[in-house]
């Protein structure tokens, strides 16, 4: 019974190295027209293999040769940076760090007629990490309950909020794949944008995109080691490309691999099921809850009637925050004001007896 069931695991396994072996040919092949006859070739050396070679040692070495032979070429596909871009992809985000400072450039802020229309801007924004406040998590579903995009949002008390959404940084022509997001078919880009691009393109220009807007309960120090995290990301990447994968470094999971491994939350399924990570957060701490349960938090944070009266104007990320749970009421800012006393935020009762959490995944 062991031998029997080692000789199934080991089969199993075989079996799913093959497959994907097949869909690297099918989606990675460096010349497209030959993909589907490659990938069908391969199939087939490896359904003759089963058959035809004797015994099964041998069998088991032909196929898992074919096998390694495919992974080891695939190992070599490079990301690179200089392909023919999407407009709104087209720039990398890069900063430069002086003391207190931060000099972001490729800040983008497009103004948007369609999802598929708009215009490019490219901005550069000066903050200070002294006057960053908080950090909100716009959290995108777009069909599935079960799978979301994040957008993290940094505040500052004198300077508008500055967003990261990881993404795939498309070709010109080139359209998302579920599947091929498994093979090195995306780059992975950091898009660093005003909230009335990259939070307004969800709720007032994608059709069936359902936003909601959370405040988190980082202490402004703790918000400043994560801004830091996303500055070196990006300058990482603007350095040296990188691949995106659906599952090893995706809009959720490159987040949590940034951090250091001692400052990393515990791993949920939730944070592959993303659908489900603002009810992490909430079971977690990381969201103001306003003490209120969790159903009806998410449904007073929804945010796309909001955004798209606050349409494409100036105060935008203000008027989607208005009476939203678990935001402070908005005061006026002067200029040349002191920073704020940093204030944490409250959590909810359900969170009260855990300590503080200083991290998002």
């Amino acid at each position: 019974m062991a031998r029997k069931a080692t000789l199934t695991f080991g089969g199993l396994l075989l079996t799913i190295a093959a497959a994907w072996a097949f869909g690297a040919l099918w989606f990675d092949f460096p010349f497209p027209r030959l993909r589907q006859a490659v990938a069908a070739l391969f199939a087939m050396a490896i359904i003759a293999s089963l058959f035809l070679v004797r015994p099964r040692w041998r069998k088991i070495s032909v196929v898992s040769g074919l096998v390694l032979f495919v992974a080891g070429w695939w190992m070599t596909l490079t990301a690179r940076n200089d392909r023919d871009w999407m407009p709104d992809v087209a720039e990398t985000p890069w900063a430069e760090v002086e003391g207190d400072q931060v000099t972001l450039h490729n800040v983008r802020n497009c103004d948007y007629r369609s999802e598929t229309d708009y215009t490019v801007h490219w901005t550069t924004r000066t903050v200070r990490l002294s006057r960053l406040t908080g950090v909100d998590v716009a959290i995108t579903f777009w069909g599935s309950p079960w799978m979301a995009h994040p957008i993290i949002s940094f505040q500052f008390a004198d300077a508008p909020p500055l967003a990261f959404s990881i993404e795939t940084r498309k070709e010109s022509g080139e359209s998302y794949s579920a599947i091929g997001g498994l093979y090195r078919q995306f780059e992975l880009i950091y898009v660093a944008a005003e909230e009335r691009d990259v939070v307004a393109l969800r709720t007032n220009q994608r059709i069936g995109e359902d936003v909601y807007l959370y405040r988190t309960t980082l202490t402004p120090s703790a918000a400043r080691r994560r801004f830091m995290e996303y500055i070196q990301s990006i300058n990482q990447l603007h350095q040296k490309a990188r691949w995106y994968n659906a599952l090893t470094s995706n809009c959720t999971t490159a987040i949590r691999t940034q951090h250091p491994v001692t400052d990393r939350m515990p791993w949920d399924w939730r944070l592959l099921a993303n659908g489900k990570m603002d009810e992490l957060f909430y079971d977690l701490g990381v969201i103001n809850t306003g003490e209120l349960p969790f159903e009806e938090l998410k449904q007073r944070a929804r945010i796309n009637e909001a955004a798209r009266a606050a349409g494409p104007s100036e105060d935008f990320p203000t008027r989607i925050r208005e009476g939203r749970p678990g935001f402070p009421s908005p005061a006026p800012q002067q200029k040349n004001a002191p920073p704020p006393k940093p204030q944490v935020p409250a959590a909810s009762a359900a969170a009260s007896s855990k300590p503080p959490l200083e991290n998002i995944p």
